[in-house]
């Protein structure tokens, strides 16, 4: 609890005026009206929907003690015939929150050591594997990922991939509270953009890569990449970056502190000297700064030895042993929706991945190629209102590794899906004007539950059947609706059926 006096002397924070007593009590921060409670102090953000300076009524209706709203804003505008609760007026509210949180908290991130794993794909895992390296090794790790915020026993379902400005500093001071020593994050561009992360200094940071993605938002590629570079320049200790990955080898020539570089094929501080995939995991000798270190992994494909190499530089720089680092890759056995594999007893094999990039997909489809199976049948489509550039070169990603095709919707939000899978079924056309020979099979079901029947009901034994783009989520963003939707369940309804179908056939046969 901190007075509303107190609030006002923040270092950096100019308040412009302030009507209303300042010595009262400050029990919470909210930036939603929903959230607010007695005691709680509202601060009205303008975010790219909603203006927060039009809900400052239901907030003060809610109990807000105080209100904090922006320079222009007029102190004389009806709010403040509730004369009760203090209005403050600053010149960006958005800016004052950025010290205000940190300052509520106690600066919790100070007494954290944070590590920020960024790029276009490929965190997620690099962040799973990072969280269980230190936890395997008896260090306290927190983890804020796409997927989930957990710390010790706490779990709860990820809004986004790097928490908004006022709930990453929330999860912070939690994890500190709970005995929490480090936390190991992904790192967005747009929350580094949009400044969620800033003030946070890190430990250290991981590069993955960068490839096409969220141009909607940054506009090029330049503009996505220095989005991605601020996180280096918050790092105090070394940076781990994959120098295979063209925009890697220019950030480990721009960045400022110390780079382990990492890669398969340009071999500096971190790389394999051998290794193998198949279904059942990786095997891999890597060659370190600190020796030679050979794992077992669960996961699979070419891709997640990057994602390996990333990790295990992070956990040499935190002191753990060879031993300690075996141990830890080996005790990961699987990431929700990254190439996870849905039990099936048909003789073909089902992956749920959330591949939604064309980098993503063509990695995706280049480790399962490299498997060998008979046959590759994936089934995958692009997310509304987003970056629509990708669509057709995630199009011929595909027709580049597929025998069987078949075009859904994602989460098409406000674009009609049939007009999103024509700008991917481009792609897949492109490819077939370019390599006549190819035989690929392509079908357009805009249900993404009849898509997935359609196609389990095509996969035969020894085939792969991939269903990419949505991996861990359970929910289907159509127009203003969100409606439940889990592939890797809808994909288990859909065997069961299957072979209820098929026992029920051969009870009928047998008689």
């Amino acid at each position: 609890m901190k007075t509303l006096n107190e609030q006002n002397k923040i270092k950096d924070q100019p308040m412009l005026e302030l009507l209303g007593n300042e010595n009262i009590n400050i029990n919470d921060i909210a930036i939603d009206s929903n959230d607010v409670f007695p005691g709680t102090l509202f601060v009205a953000l303008k975010g790219s929907r909603h203006d927060g300076h039009n809900y400052i009524d239901e907030a003060i209706q809610r109990g807000a003690a105080a209100v904090l709203i922006d320079e222009e804003t007029s102190m004389k505008s009806p709010h403040n015939s509730h004369s009760s609760v203090p209005l403050i007026r600053v010149s960006d509210t958005r800016e004052a929150l950025q010290h205000l949180v940190s300052f509520f908290f106690d600066y919790p991130a100070t007494k954290l050591q944070l590590i920020g794993i960024t790029g276009t794909n490929g965190k997620t895992t690099t962040t799973y594997l990072i969280d269980a390296l230190l936890n395997q090794a008896g260090r306290k790790c927190g983890m804020l990922s796409t997927i989930a915020y957990r710390y010790g026993k706490h779990t709860t379902k990820a809004k986004n991939t790097t928490p908004g400005l006022l709930e990453l500093q929330r999860n912070f001071s939690n994890m500190q509270k709970s005995e929490m020593t480090h936390v190991v994050m992904e790192v967005s561009s747009h929350a580094l953009e949009q400044g969620r992360v800033a003030g946070c200094v890190f430990k250290n940071a991981v590069f993955t890569n960068l490839t096409q993605d969220h141009l909607d938002y940054h506009g090029s590629m330049d503009a996505y990449f220095e989005s991605k570079k601020i996180l280096f320049s918050q790092t105090k200790g070394e940076s781990i970056i994959n120098i295979d990955d063209p925009w890697g080898k220019r950030l480990q020539q721009e960045a400022q502190n110390k780079v382990w570089a990492y890669g398969i094929e340009q071999k500096k501080d971190l790389y394999p000297i051998q290794f193998r995939s198949s279904l059942n995991g990786i095997w891999m000798i890597a060659k370190t700064p600190i020796g030679n270190i050979e794992v077992s992994s669960s996961l699979v494909g070419r891709h997640n030895v990057y994602n390996i190499l990333a990790a295990i530089g992070v956990a040499i720089l935190q002191r753990l042993t060879k031993e300690e680092i075996s141990a830890g890759i080996s005790a990961l056995k699987e990431v929700p929706g990254r190439f996870e594999k849905i039990a099936c007893e048909e003789g073909f094999t089902v992956i749920v991945d959330y591949a939604h990039t064309p980098d993503a997909l063509d990695r995706l489809l280049q480790s399962i190629a490299e498997l060998s199976p008979k046959q590759i049948l994936t089934l995958f489509g692009c997310g509304g209102d987003r970056d629509r550039g990708k669509r057709p070169q995630m199009g011929y990603a595909t027709a580049a590794f597929s025998q069987k095709i078949i075009l859904t919707s994602d989460n098409p939000r406000n674009e009609p899906p049939l007009a999103i899978i024509k700008e991917i079924e481009a792609g897949i056309l492109s490819y077939k004007r370019e390599h006549k020979e190819a035989a690929i099979d392509y079908e357009i079901v805009p249900d993404r539950g009849q898509a997935i029947w359609e196609i389990i009901n095509h996969a035969k034994e020894g085939d792969i059947v991939v269903i990419a783009g949505k991996g861990h989520e359970t929910n289907q963003l159509i127009e203003d609706r969100t409606l439940p939707f889990d592939d890797r369940e809808v994909v288990r309804q859909v065997l069961a059926e299957k072979r209820r179908r098929s026992e029920t056939i051969h009870s009928i046969d047998s008689k």
